[in-house]
């Protein structure tokens, strides 16, 4: 079993474009092709929803919509949520069957994965019986996640210097009575995803016990270039 993990560094993407990405590279994972990936990316614009469309309907989506953000509805775990300029999204695409054939187990790994970033920023971050990760009752990061034979699509998105204003026009994660929050907000200093992206990868690395390897540019653009 490998956990070799190769890094696809995809830049900003429109959000079709990361799921056609996702797509693409789960394929290569399922049939062996490649051990495990990590995509990482940033979005334009968009709110997107998960397999529980409790609360927003049409209507909503338009009014969303006419905000300027795009709108889309996922197979991944959990409720609305905002992504945008900002905000470092990571999707793992890993074989669990490398690691611990445990949903759970990654979930409860991804999360720890933030847990120990944050601490490098000596920021107490911690998980609650609400999804994501949390700074008191401000959520930093967003987890939603699906899994097919094992193989993970979707994942995690942090908020380093996104506009909050955003995720005013919504109940983020479908949860009330909380905020949402970023490292910029947390640090009241401007930290952006170049800052945190190196941090992330080792704490990566490191909560999930693997190896992290570059995608050769020119391989990332053939792959990209088929989405």
């Amino acid at each position: 079993m490998s956990r070799l993990v190769h890094i696809f560094r995809a830049g900003l993407l429109n959000y079709q474009k990361s799921l056609n990405l996702q797509k693409e590279i789960s394929g290569l994972v399922l049939s062996q092709q490649l051990p495990n990936a990590l995509i990482l990316t940033e979005h334009k614009p968009v709110y997107t929803i998960g397999i529980r469309t409790k609360q927003y309907t049409i209507d909503d989506e338009t009014k969303l919509k006419s905000l300027g953000a795009e709108f889309f509805r996922t197979n991944r775990g959990g409720l609305i949520t905002f992504h945008g300029p900002g905000q470092l999204v990571a999707y793992p695409i890993i074989n669990l069957k490398n690691f611990q054939p445990s949903i759970k187990w990654y979930v409860c790994h991804i999360e720890q994965t933030i847990i120990n970033l944050c601490a490098k920023y000596r920021l107490k971050a911690q998980t609650t019986d609400d999804t994501g990760v949390w700074i008191d009752d401000r959520k930093i990061c967003a987890i939603g996640i699906h899994a097919s034979r094992y193989v993970t699509t979707h994942g995690l998105a942090l908020n380093c210097n996104v506009d909050l204003k955003w995720f005013q026009h919504i109940v983020p994660c479908g949860i009330e009575g909380k905020s949402v929050t970023s490292m910029t907000n947390e640090l009241e200093r401007n930290v952006s995803i170049d800052e945190i992206t190196p941090k992330f990868l080792d704490s990566f690395s490191s909560t999930l016990e693997c190896d992290l390897i570059e995608i050769d540019e020119d391989e990332c653009k053939k792959i990209t270039t088929k989405i």
